[in-house]
């Protein structure tokens, strides 16, 4: 299946975004913000990426313990512009970095104090990992990522789709670091009837799922009842 990358700016839904995999032109539901978007790109390799480590927030805090210099101990918050304020050191800027990556930070901020600083670090408050599902599904809404969820399984705990949803055109959003999204594309009908679920897309936190309007249902209450039978079959409304 081939599914196509788009980098926004911001967080919308365009009808560029509901061309299908194989070129067909489709629309997306008529309330639909306008498309903001950056070039096409043909790689995001954080896609692919599982147990992805945790990124540091705005109102994240945690514990900072020095083994040999306790007297450096300290309870660290993320502030609104990112920035944590250290003793001794100041302001750094830590928004989006690992735990592993702030430990490295905070080593080489200390280096000009201590020798070789041994640190340890244990997130205290952090956001829980989620996902939201939003569209043409039966409960859109903030869920809990409690454990490892891929886009079929996160549709399923949304109460799946609803009658109007176009779900050969699901778009996945994900969080960039620095701002914005990226999407993706995904046929979750063909994955399904195709009975092969490997290409199913693992979710990460702070994703969100788009299932866009069907065009049926858009003109379906613009067509007198007998019109629509005929065209889709008796029995079918």
């Amino acid at each position: 299946m081939k599914c196509r990358f788009i980098s926004l700016a911001g967080f919308v839904v365009g009808a560029a975004l509901t061309a299908s995999a194989q070129g067909t032109p489709a629309s997306v539901a008529a309330n639909s913000p306008p498309l903001v978007a950056g070039p096409t790109t043909t790689a995001t390799p954080g896609f692919q990426e599982r147990n992805p480590r945790y990124h540091l927030r705005k109102g994240d805090s945690f514990d900072l313990d020095f083994a040999m210099t306790p007297e450096f101990n300290q309870v660290v918050a993320v502030q609104p512009d990112g920035y944590i304020t250290l003793k001794a050191v100041g302001s750094l800027y830590v928004e989006g970095q690992t735990v592993p990556q702030l430990t490295d930070t905070l080593k080489a901020a200390y280096a000009n104090i201590l020798h070789d600083p041994v640190i340890a670090i244990s997130l205290k408050d952090f956001e829980k990992p989620y996902f939201i599902a939003s569209g043409q599904v039966a409960r859109p809404g903030k869920y809990d990522l409690r454990s490892d969820l891929t886009v079929t399984e996160a549709v399923a705990i949304a109460g799946g789709f609803d009658e109007k949803s176009k779900h050969s055109q699901v778009v996945l959003f994900r969080p960039v670091p620095g701002g914005g999204f990226e999407a993706k594309l995904i046929n979750v009908k063909k994955l399904l009837a195709s009975r092969n679920l490997t290409e199913d897309v693992q979710l990460k936190p702070g994703d969100m799922l788009y299932v866009p309007q069907n065009s049926l249902s858009k003109i379906r209450p613009f067509l007198p009842t007998s019109g629509v039978s005929a065209y889709l079959g008796p029995g079918v409304l």
